[in-house]
């Protein structure tokens, strides 16, 4: 959970946000470094995309951050912004 949602991994990607809102981040980690035993992100994409059209036609922002946190920070703005609409 952050901020109140659901983090949900699967391999290199992160998806944030309730399944059952029309709106969900997807962060995808592209490049990791290993600092003492851990994996910690890098370079990542963060994408807003709809629940409710496949393909890649849903992904709505496309934006890319160095590290993770820089990354969910700018999602969280951006799904709190559409969500709010």
């Amino acid at each position: 959970m952050y901020k109140g949602k659901p983090l949900i991994r699967r391999g290199n990607l992160i998806y944030y946000g309730n399944t059952e809102d029309k709106y969900i981040i997807a962060l995808e980690v592209l490049n990791s470094t290993k600092i003492i035993n851990l994996d910690v992100s890098t370079h990542v994409v963060v994408k807003l995309q709809t629940n409710d059209i496949p393909g890649k036609e849903k992904v709505l922002k496309k934006a890319e951050r160095d590290g993770l946190y820089s990354a969910l920070d700018v999602g969280e703005f951006w799904l709190e912004d559409a969500l709010s609409e």
